[in-house]
């Protein structure tokens, strides 16, 4: 499904922002700093105006990340107070509840705490600045961005292979070495037993 995207001139305070997810990769965060701290300073607003933030417009008017939550994040860690923002579709006039299940059934938010439990809508944070740190998201974009699995346009994808290491990986190996949780984790990526996620690259049995 595609949505018309209205931009929005007016810059948007990033603490504002209402993320649609309750965790990010923070080491993923941290690595968007660093490109961040590459661009000379009178880049920034150039950069800025060419990665506007794709929202949802929900009760009272709120801004809702559906994406790029770990670039919000980052700009905001690294001082910057206004992003300007996409406006992908507008639910400003529904109920809490109804625009949560809009949002569910439009795979559009993924309320999954670090731990890979489903939790209420409630739970999530009320700002992108409150978003808690899940490692084995980071693990798997690192992966990606080395060509263990490719990139897909499936929903949460990334989040999909971050669970699916969380079941494999010991969470202390990957905070306590992060280069030995690759290794482990491009193993895996490459089985048989990661066939079923969504940019598997593993090899094809011959025939």
């Amino acid at each position: 499904m595609s949505y018309v995207r209205e931009p929005v001139l007016q810059p948007v305070a990033i603490e504002s922002l209402r993320p649609t997810q309750i965790t990010v990769g923070m080491r993923e965060v941290d690595e968007k700093r660093k490109r961040l701290r590459a661009h000379k300073p009178r880049k920034i607003g150039e950069f800025i105006g060419r990665h506007m933030i794709p929202v949802v417009l929900g009760p009272k008017e709120c801004h809702y990340i559906i994406d790029h939550h770990h670039l919000s994040l980052a700009l905001h860690k690294e001082g910057l107070r206004d992003v300007l923002v996409t406006v992908v579709l507008n639910l400003s006039r529904l109920e809490p509840e109804e625009f949560w299940s809009v949002l569910d059934h439009k795979n559009l938010a993924y309320p999954f705490d670090p731990q890979g439990r489903r939790r209420d809508f409630a739970d999530i944070p009320k700002s992108v600045t409150l978003l808690k740190d899940d490692p084995f998201r980071s693990l798997a974009g690192e992966l990606r961005r080395s060509g263990g699995f490719a990139k897909d346009t499936t929903p949460f994808s990334e989040f999909l292979w971050a669970d699916f290491f969380r079941r494999r990986i010991k969470r202390k190996t990957v905070e306590a070495n992060f280069a030995a949780a690759m290794e482990q984790a491009l193993r895996l990526a490459r089985s048989e037993d990661a066939e079923y996620l969504p940019g598997w690259c593993g090899p094809k049995p011959d025939g």
